[in-house]
């Protein structure tokens, strides 16, 4: 059975720009609805955000969802009725468990520079989680031009531990270099472009761009000065 790669390009995305934020939302979120990309899977948010010096999302609730963020450039600072007060730099993967409810603010500190982040929602596998806060540090040499795993069901090699059984790998790729990933029988993947330029199974992303994959057995990876994320998913 031949495989498919449905490509969602960068420039389809919904944008809105707040003045203090410029997002783009890859599914719908918030007043921004295309019923041809709600979600992939347990995947139901990719939001690209760049946020002004001093500015940021005040404090909110949220509840029954695994909230991954990101940072790809500048810093965010994030307090969260859990008590946790924490700065989220590049190379910084946070992982928050809202289940029955939590509380959180995230903020640009710097007073000069923005911040460049992917907020990233997965569906839990149940309602009704405690809440959990979880933050690491994965070194540029353990992410270039192999998949890092940042995030998994078990917390296997590191990882941050997410409700829900999905794998969540970061790299790198320097210019012209391949990487395969091997994807399991039944399992669905989404790749998602940060910067630079990827070629996955002959077809070309650029930064933005996203690839929602089903069968296909193998995942066949060269960048071009790239960063990037793989959602391996059930």
């Amino acid at each position: 059975m031949p495989g498919m790669i449905r490509i969602r390009k960068a420039e389809d995305r919904g944008h809105f720009d707040h003045g203090w934020l410029d997002t783009y939302h890859t599914f719908s979120f918030a007043d921004y609805y295309d019923p041809d990309f709600m979600g992939f899977r347990a995947l139901r948010v990719i939001n690209e955000d760049r946020v002004n010096p001093g500015r940021g999302f005040g404090t909110h609730s949220h509840r029954d969802m695994e909230i991954v963020t990101y940072v790809l450039e500048g810093a965010l600072e994030h307090r969260d009725s859990m008590g946790t007060g924490s700065v989220i730099r590049p190379g910084e993967v946070q992982r928050m468990s809202a289940g029955t409810g939590v509380l959180h603010s995230e903020m640009n500190p710097s007073r000069s520079e923005p911040v460049h982040l992917l907020q990233i929602w997965i569906l839990p596998e149940r309602r009704g989680i405690q809440p959990e806060y979880e933050q690491k540090t994965f070194p540029a040499e353990e992410r270039t031009d192999t998949l890092r795993l940042v995030a998994s069901h078990d917390g296997t090699d590191g990882s941050l531990k997410i409700h829900q059984n999905a794998k969540v790998f970061a790299t790198t790729l320097t210019d012209g270099q391949l990487i395969a990933y091997d994807l399991p029988p039944g399992r669905y993947a989404w790749l998602q472009v940060a910067r630079g330029t990827v070629d996955v199974n002959g077809q070309t992303l650029r930064a933005g761009d996203g690839a929602a994959i089903e069968d296909e057995r193998t995942l066949t990876l060269r960048g071009r000065d790239a960063e990037l994320l793989l959602f391996d998913l059930n």
